[in-house]
């Protein structure tokens, strides 16, 4: 495996972690903004109706982003510490 291959591995899972991110807070946004416009006795009505994702499902999705995150981070960490000790051997 190439430095920079393991690089971008890393980047990518930190992209992709942003993205996931991203959604499951507007997924959260979304659920939350629209329980309190809804009247209670037309809640079930919206509910069924919209295609809105479960809250309990936008914030497992955002603490699954944030492990990705972190293992995108030792990635790159990883590989940056590998960069370095090549440096120093062939120096």
């Amino acid at each position: 495996m190439e430095i920079q291959s393991a690089f971008n591995s890393g980047i990518q899972g930190l992209q992709k972690a942003t993205e996931v991110a991203d959604q499951a807070a507007a997924d959260i946004v979304a659920q939350t903004g629209a329980t309190r416009e809804v009247d209670v006795v037309s809640q079930a009505a919206v509910s069924s109706e919209q295609k809105i994702p479960s809250l309990n499902q936008s914030i497992v999705d955002l603490k699954v982003a944030e492990h990705q995150a972190k293992a995108s981070t030792e990635i790159i960490k990883t590989a940056d510490d590998s960069l370095g000790t090549l440096l120093d051997v062939t120096a």
